[in-house]
């Protein structure tokens, strides 16, 4: 069966398993390393992007790993994202054909980095909805869009829009988001899930942590996935990678989920490029 039992959402019907491996910040020679890793480990969704310099490394990681009967093809959901100087038609289906070829294959999903005002989001969208109807992406969707955003953009599409990849993590609320992303029969995917290592030493996730006798890290991640959002945490560590991936055999109580929850702030955010043209939504 396609990703070995692992549970999924299925956004217009496309099913993404809701944990992955993300690849940002990873150099050529880890990332071609880790992808492979992570496929053994079994994860069976691989997140990589243009502008993190290592789409072929990623694609090369990928038939590794197919190449040694560890997985097929058809098994694995692999991400990648239009960087944002490419926006413009004939830029965006030029990076959508070179991504293809330096992953060495279609991707399953092909996203918009950060939402940007020029050019507009009517040139945009539909020139992802063209590189799809080209082959050059399975499917479509967007990352760091705001709700209203994400409603005028799915409003353009006449492809689905199958997720919206966001920062998430305990301290940061996407309530909002997340709502949207249902209304409009979509998803969430999380960056930066673990906050980039601050959960660690988190002492409320930690006494839960204790309970299941998990890490925080795993707590977080099966916090996430239980609220139907996709998480993709990264690492250059093949025991932090098996360590992520355990969290299928455990689940949070409603009130441990709540005391997870409680622990957003209006601080939380750590990485925010966001065009000045654009809000975040304003979570309570």
């Amino acid at each position: 069966m396609p990703y070995s039992d692992q549970p999924t959402v299925a956004p217009s019907g496309v099913a993404i398993p809701l944990l992955g491996f993300g690849t940002w910040q990873l150099e050529a020679e880890d990332a071609r390393r880790m992808v492979h890793e992570a496929l053994r480990i079994g994860y069976r969704h691989i997140d990589t992007a243009w502008i993190y310099k290592n789409e072929k490394a990623v694609g090369d990681g990928i038939a590794d790993a197919v190449a040694e009967g560890i997985v097929a093809r058809e098994e694995i959901f692999v991400t990648t994202k239009i960087w944002v100087e490419h926006f413009h038609r004939d830029a965006l289906l030029r990076q959508a054909e070179e991504s293809a070829i330096s992953l060495g294959l279609t991707p399953d999903l092909l996203l918009l980095h950060w939402p940007k005002p020029i050019p507009s989001l009517e040139e945009t969208i539909s020139a992802l909805n063209e590189a799809q109807e080209q082959g050059f992406t399975k499917h479509i969707g967007l990352s760091n869009f705001p709700s209203a955003l994400f409603r005028q953009a799915a409003a353009l599409s006449t492809a689905p829009l199958v997720t919206n990849q966001v920062e998430y993590h305990p301290y940061l609320s996407q309530k909002t988001l997340i709502e949207t992303a249902r209304e409009l029969g979509s998803s969430i995917t999380a960056w930066s899930p673990l906050a980039q290592g601050r959960i660690a030493d988190d002492a409320v996730i930690g006494a839960i942590a204790k309970v299941h006798g998990k890490t925080n890290g795993q707590v977080v991640l099966r916090w996430i996935i239980q609220q139907g959002v996709i998480a993709i945490p990264r690492t250059a560590r093949e025991s932090r990678a098996a360590e992520n991936f355990d969290i299928f055999d455990f689940e949070l109580s409603a009130d441990e989920m709540a005391r997870i929850h409680a622990l957003a702030r209006p601080d939380g955010r750590i990485g925010d490029w966001l065009d000045e043209a654009f809000q975040w939504d304003q979570d309570a």
